[in-house]
């Protein structure tokens, strides 16, 4: 974890401006109502009065403020090989592959054996977040149980998601439930989870699903593209997470035509 006391003081002497608030110093988590920025299509400078930022695992986090490292916890990462008795595979021995992301197939967590060889490998990511200086770790495709073909239960999810966030917590940083409003209160009560990331919760209308259990510690990221009111209505009402921000869906970088980026705080 980053020495908050050390970041105030260098910011302030630098830019004489005033800091990013830091963490709650109880928990860790960044503070409640943060105004966030969702970098997974490229990093870039933030835009003013940003505090916490979201970065892939391959990225580096950006200087003086809370830094949230993506991880891709349940299914293949493009380009990296996985041990092929670790992919999920069908009844036919045929991967099974999100369809949405044809080029990852998911985790065969099924077995306790096979979850704990699992998280050796995800371990190497979480480890490359620590040492790069990142404060906190969401962990993406919590769902993905969902897209086994009932192969795979939320009960296997939960049991690979907390070996997932004890190794989080043992490195210091803590660690972000990734969508999946069904777990309700387990994802914080028995997996662990410190703060919750979820996408398009005021267009599912789910959002109280995340702030029940986790409070002001909820980042929601609404899309252009699937807006379903006004993002002003968005904001002005009062189940949705202060720390709500309206981006483009490829997450492309400033200087992008797409790049959209609007916030409630």
């Amino acid at each position: 974890m980053k020495s908050w006391p050390a970041l105030v003081a260098a910011i302030l002497l630098l830019s004489g401006c005033a800091p990013a608030a830091p963490p709650d110093p109880s928990t860790g988590v960044f503070p409640p109502g943060a105004a966030v920025d969702y970098q997974l299509g490229g990093s870039y400078e933030p835009p003013a009065g940003v505090t916490v930022v979201t970065r892939d695992s391959t990225e580096k986090p950006a200087d003086g403020l809370y830094n949230i490292c993506y991880v891709n916890g349940f299914q293949s990462q493009p380009g990296v090989d996985w041990p092929a008795d670790l992919l999920l595979v069908d009844a036919s021995g045929d991967p099974v592959i999100d369809e949405n992301w044809p080029d990852e197939t998911l985790l065969d967590i099924s077995t306790d054996t096979k979850r704990q060889d699992a998280a050796r490998l995800i371990f190497a990511s979480i480890d490359t977040c620590a040492a790069s200086g990142f404060d906190a770790v969401e962990f993406d495709n919590l769902d993905s149980y969902t897209r086994s073909g009932d192969l795979l239960t939320l009960d296997d999810a939960v049991a690979f998601a907390t070996i997932l966030t004890d190794h989080t917590h043992e490195l210091g940083l803590v660690a972000g439930q990734k969508n999946t409003g069904e777990l309700g209160a387990r994802g914080k009560d028995e997996i662990g989870f410190d703060f919750a990331v979820v996408e398009e919760c005021d267009q599912f209308e789910e959002c109280g699903s995340f702030t029940d259990v986790y409070g002001d510690a909820v980042i929601d990221i609404e899309y252009t593209d699937d807006l379903r009111r006004p993002f002003d209505e968005v904001c002005a009402d009062e189940v949705t997470p202060a720390s709500t921000i309206l981006r483009d869906r490829d997450l492309t970088p400033v200087g992008s035509p797409e790049y959209v980026y609007e916030r409630c705080v």
